[in-house]
């Protein structure tokens, strides 16, 4: 693979969309983990580190303190800004109202807080927001409806989980940040036991399944349980409304006729 022209073209990618949108540049959160840190790499090589403005946004107690450390690294690496925004107590004034801070409904919230906070400095800073969002996550919905899933582009959204973590290298991303256990951290969860697989297992089965294979060809070919597969199978039917616009009820022809 030529991670120099992956690299390269999505570079493009961000430069068109940030000239086509008048924007004068892009804001995106910076967790610590491989997927922001390889985006944030990429805008700054697309843009120059002037116009990328880092989040930082921790929930104390939550977030491992060896992720923030790694994220302001990654800014300091890029010799880009960043703003340190720490989401705790805008998050308890949520929950409190519900009487509720524990629950998958809640923890949803945390991203939400996200990227609120994300597209006040894009507004105010006439800026794109750029999600990290990658293909294995965005194909089985593996993020937040209108939280880290509300961003107005995606650059490394065709590269498998797998493939980001190549890129990663290529590009010169720490490998501490690297090596790191993927998590989503909304509470204290890593990603392999949200999911079921290991990424490896989970980008063997969405190529499989994106090059038109069955279940029964993927499970004796790649020697897989069988329900893994259908495990991946089902969480990719059950997002499907995470990657399409809100349905509208077709009424004109009842309005003009």
């Amino acid at each position: 693979m030529n991670w120099g022209k992956v690299a390269r073209r999505i570079e493009d990618f961000i430069k068109k969309c940030v000239s086509e949108s008048g924007a004068k540049g892009v804001v995106l959160e910076i967790s610590g983990d491989v997927d922001s840190a390889t985006t944030a790499f990429l805008c700054k090589r697309a843009l120059g580190s002037e116009n990328v403005l880092g989040t930082v946004m921790p929930e104390i107690g939550v977030t491992p303190k060896e992720d923030v450390k790694d994220a302001i690294n990654v800014c300091e690496i890029l010799g880009i800004e960043y703003r340190y925004v720490e989401i705790n107590d805008i998050f308890e004034c949520f929950s409190s109202k519900f009487n509720d801070n524990s629950s998958l409904a809640a923890a949803n919230i945390k991203p939400r807080i996200r990227m609120i906070i994300n597209y006040y400095y894009a507004d105010k800073l006439n800026r794109l927001v750029v999600g990290t969002g990658n293909k294995s996550e965005l194909r089985i919905g593996y993020y937040t409806k209108y939280g880290d899933g509300g961003v107005d582009i995606l650059p490394i959204g065709d590269l498998y989980k797998t493939e980001v973590l190549q890129l990663a290298k290529y590009l010169g991303v720490p490998e501490r940040i690297i090596r790191k256990k993927p998590s989503a951290v909304l509470r204290r969860q890593a990603d392999k036991d949200g999911i079921g697989v290991s990424y490896e297992t989970l980008d063997k089965i969405l190529k499989s399944i994106e090059m038109g294979y069955s279940i029964e060809e993927i499970h004796e070919s790649l020697n897989i349980p069988r329900k893994d597969v259908e495990r991946v199978i089902e969480l990719i039917e059950k997002s499907r409304h995470k990657r399409s616009l809100p349905p509208i009820a077709p009424v004109r022809g009842l309005i003009e006729d």
